[in-house]
């Protein structure tokens, strides 16, 4: 793409003293014409553009914008190509990769072996996921409605929405649309959807809210939540609720308090512990477990 290739000129420009059409040209695979016209534009959108010619000379930047007004400082780049690399992680192409080389052109500073973050936003559904994500971002550009078969904890449906934002948060990815048939904008978790394609509905952008995606609006709370673990469960404790969740005991099992959001969420995590938790509060809750352990134990008596 073309301001692709003009961001990454402007990254050379900036980051080298003086380099020739010829080299870039190579670099990005053009025609040193097709470079003439992207200094032509680059000039036009206000970078400062000194071209020299004959022996020694070359493209450049005028000293003092490179001095005063450099765009991004060593950290500030590195940052921007963890970002870039992440997005390959799930969209199962190299065209973040691409641009990515294109923007550490001339800086070896840059380059990956000196990156230290690394960052990958797949999952074990990522077979799934990177089509799911092309769709999405596709009717985001095309202002196309979507279609697709998506599961809740409610019920099961077919769903039409004017899709608006594609998020990555709490370890999964989702869509933030206007659903056509509760007329409200809804949050949808892309690992719940199937049958995802474009409807061939086009729509009329509307005004468009940010999602609220504080952990206290999608994760309401409101179970209190006492309950007793094994000295051995603390790594998972502390991995999902943090170090501040439990209190040790003197014979050293884990005093656990929290707030939960769902009772069927709690009973099922919880039983993912085996004889190494007990619930005490709530005691509505406890007794539920304590018929279904029941239950559980007549299914496999038989």
């Amino acid at each position: 793409m073309k301001i692709d290739r003009l961001i990454g000129i402007l990254s050379v420009l900036l980051q080298q003293d003086m380099v020739t059409a010829p080299c870039l040209a190579e670099r990005f695979e053009v025609s040193r014409r097709t470079i003439n016209r992207d200094i032509e534009d680059l000039c036009r959108a206000g970078i400062p553009i000194v071209t020299m010619p004959g022996a020694g000379g070359g493209i450049s930047i005028m000293e003092n914008y490179k001095v005063d007004r450099t765009v991004f400082t060593t950290r500030e780049m590195q940052d921007i190509l963890a970002g870039l690399r992440s997005l390959d992680s799930v969209s199962g192409t190299n065209q973040y990769g691409l641009l990515m080389e294109k923007l550490s052109a001339g800086g070896s500073d840059f380059m990956a072996g000196n990156q230290s973050v690394l960052i990958d936003l797949s999952s074990w559904y990522k077979a799934d996921l990177a089509p799911k994500i092309e769709i999405i971002r596709a009717a985001i550009d095309g202002r196309q409605e979507l279609e697709f078969l998506y599961f809740s904890p409610k019920k099961e449906g077919r769903r039409r929405i004017e899709s608006y934002y594609l998020i990555f948060r709490w370890s999964s990815w989702y869509v933030w649309g206007w659903c056509t048939s509760c007329r409200d904008f809804r949050l949808f978790k892309l690992n719940r959807m199937a049958e995802l394609r474009l409807s061939g509905a086009g729509f009329e952008p509307r005004k468009v809210p940010l999602p609220d995606l504080k952990n206290e609006r999608i994760f309401p709370g409101g179970i209190r939540v006492k309950a007793v673990f094994e000295p051995e469960c603390k790594w998972r404790l502390v991995e999902e609720f943090g170090l501040d969740c439990f209190e040790e005991q003197e014979d050293g099992k884990l005093l656990f308090h929290a707030d939960y959001t769902d009772q069927d969420n709690l009973i099922s995590w919880l039983l993912t512990f085996g004889d190494r938790a007990e619930l005490l509060e709530p005691e509505n809750i406890r007794k539920e477990l304590r018929e279904l352990i029941e239950a559980m134990r007549k299914r496999y008596a038989q």
